[in-house]
C-alpha cells in the first residue's frame, strides 16, 4: 500500500498539470474570497470569516477531485498496465487504498493556500485574532472527511471505467448528485418520510453541521462509511478483473 501511495504521489508532483490544478484552486479561491464582487468577498459582507471559503471550496473540489482520481485506476486498464500491477506481490486492496489516499492526499494539499487566507483574516480582525476558531477548525475537518467521500467515489468510478475521460464525468456527475442532486430532491418534499432519508444520504447535509463548528460523530460517521463502502466496491471490481 505505501509502495504505490508513493508511486502514485510522485506521478501527481512530478506532473505539471497536478501543479496547475493546485495553482488553479487557490487561484479561484482567492479571487473570489478578496477580489470579486459576489457574496464570497470577505470584504464586502464585512466579516473575518472563511465561512465563504468553506461554502465555495466543495464546488471547487467537487470538479478537481475526479481529475486527481480519473488517473488511479482507468489509466493503468488504459495502457494496459492493469495486469502487471495485478502480478505483483500486493493485495488488490492495498491497490485501491494506495491510490486512495494519493487523491485524498491531493485533495487535502488544496487547503494549504487557505491557512494563508486564515493568517490574513487573522491580521485584519478587529480586534486582532477575533476569529471563530470553532467553526474554522470544524469547517476543515468537514472539508477533510469530504474529500475523502469525493476520491472514494473518484477511485470507484475509476474502477468502473474504460478512459480516463469517462472516469472524470463519472466521477463528477456522482459528486453532482451526492453533494447537491440528493439534497435538491428531498426540497421537493414529494415522498414524505423518505424526503429525510434522502436527505441524510446526500453529503451537504452532513457538511453543513461542519460549516457550523458542529462536529459530529454521526457525521464523521457517515463519511467514513460512504468511503469504505467506495473502497469496498472498487476491491470486488479489481478483484473481478483479475
Amino acid at each position: 500500500m505505501i509502495a504505490i501511495l508513493k508511486k502514485e504521489l510522485w506521478s501527481y508532483f512530478g506532473n505539471w498539470s497536478a501543479w496547475i490544478v493546485l495553482i488553479a484552486f487557490s487561484i479561484i479561491s482567492a479571487l473570489f474570497l478578496f477580489f470579486f464582487e459576489n457574496n464570497f468577498n470577505v470584504f464586502d459582507i464585512s466579516t473575518a470569516s472563511l465561512h465563504s471559503f468553506f461554502v465555495l471550496a466543495p464546488w471547487i473540489l467537487m470538479f478537481i477531485i475526479p481529475a486527481f482520481s480519473m488517473k488511479s485506476i482507468a489509466e493503468e486498464r488504459q495502457n494496459d498496465t492493469l495486469a502487471w500491477l495485478f502480478s505483483q506481490p500486493i493485495r488488490v486492496v492495498d491497490i485501491v487504498i494506495g491510490k486512495f489516499l494519493s487523491v485524498w492526499v491531493m485533495g487535502v494539499a488544496c487547503l494549504l493556500p487557505s491557512l494563508v487566507y486564515l493568517y490574513t483574516l487573522y491580521q485584519l480582525a478587529i480586534p486582532q485574532g477575533n476569529l471563530d476558531l470553532g467553526m474554522t477548525l470544524g469547517s476543515y475537518l468537514g472539508t477533510i472527511v469530504l474529500i475523502a467521500g469525493f476520491s472514494a467515489l473518484g477511485v470507484l468510478t475509476s474502477s468502473l471505467a474504460k478512459n480516463q475521460v469517462i472516469a472524470y464525468l463519472f466521477a463528477l456527475f456522482l459528486n453532482f448528485i451526492f453533494w447537491m442532486g440528493l439534497d435538491q430532491i428531498a426540497s421537493y418534499k414529494l415522498m414524505g418520510g423518505l424526503d429525510f432519508i434522502i436527505q441524510n444520504l446526500g453529503f451537504q447535509y452532513h457538511f453543513s453541521g461542519f460549516a457550523r463548528g458542529l462536529v459530529s460523530g454521526q457525521d464523521i460517521f457517515y463519511f467514513t462509511f460512504v468511503s469504505l463502502l467506495c473502497l469496498f466496491l472498487s476491491t470486488l471490481v479489481l478483484e473481478k478483473k483479475r
